[in-house]
């Protein structure tokens, strides 16, 4: 299987401050990869980094090959969810179309070929019904599927998703992780989602990266989400508890 992400030791400092010291992952083509960790642990600030809006000051970062870049159409990124307003005129194909102007189809990519990319994708994710419905009428969940549609329509290598399960119920949250399990599996697209919580991911996800305290752990969860990596990660006593299929960890944030 190809690595679509290779991190080797970066460092990355902000505003004086070292916000990851020392972490080294992979991600391989078509793998589905969990990025838990406490606020401020350095998450989104990785993202960033994979997306070429920063540069670690130390260390060696491949993407699909390449340095980072910034604008790469190889990437599909979806920022962290915000509601959008009620009376937004914008219909939902608008929003996905988007996702093709500035890359490398550009404005001209337009008409009835461009209809059909966006019919294409809004059916792939389960909301082509929904194409000229008004964005902010939308449930959480079918804003969720619709912001997915607008990554995936430039045919990524590799998705990103920084939180998209935030605000939705624990069933809307598994199936828009099985939505993306089955994007990755068909597709053979690499996906990155931060979380806080592992559980919706919990049966899905081949590894899990966990930052914490400057540093990363990864692997299989049932790897890396135990006490004893969890209080290495905290340097101090964190207890996983699991119960009835689910996982609590006690003393942490996750």
């Amino acid at each position: 299987m190809q690595t679509a992400i290779s991190a080797e030791n970066i460092v990355v400092e902000l505003g004086g401050r070292t916000i990851l010291d020392d972490v080294s992952f992979d991600v391989k083509q078509g793998e589905f990869v969990a990025v838990l960790g406490p606020n401020g642990a350095g998450k989104t600030t990785l993202f960033k980094v994979l997306l070429g809006l920063i540069a670690p000051v130390r260390g060696k970062i491949s993407v699909l090959g390449k340095p980072p870049r910034r604008g790469a159409g190889e990437i599909g990124y979806t920022p962290q969810h915000r509601v959008l307003e009620t009376d937004l005129a914008l219909r939902a194909r608008d929003v996905v179309g988007f996702g093709l102007d500035g890359n490398k189809w550009g404005i001209g990519f337009g008409g009835r070929k461009r209809n059909a990319a966006i019919d294409k994708v809004l059916d792939e994710v389960g909301v082509c019904h929904l194409a000229d419905a008004p964005v902010g009428r939308l449930s959480g969940g079918e804003q969720q599927q619709m912001f997915i549609a607008q990554a995936l329509i430039s045919n990524p290598g590799i998705l990103m998703l920084d939180e998209p399960l935030s605000n939705l119920d624990i069933s809307r949250a598994r199936e828009i992780v099985a939505l993306l399990a089955g994007i990755s599996r068909n597709r053979g697209v690499s996906v990155m989602l931060i979380s806080h919580d592992i559980n919706p991911l919990l049966h899905s996800v081949d590894r899990v990266l966990y930052l914490a305290g400057g540093h990363g752990v990864m692997g299989a969860p049932q790897e890396v989400i135990t006490s004893e990596t969890l209080s290495m990660l905290y340097s101090s006593k964190v207890d996983v508890i699991r119960s009835d299929g689910r996982i609590f960890v006690a003393g942490a944030e996750i």
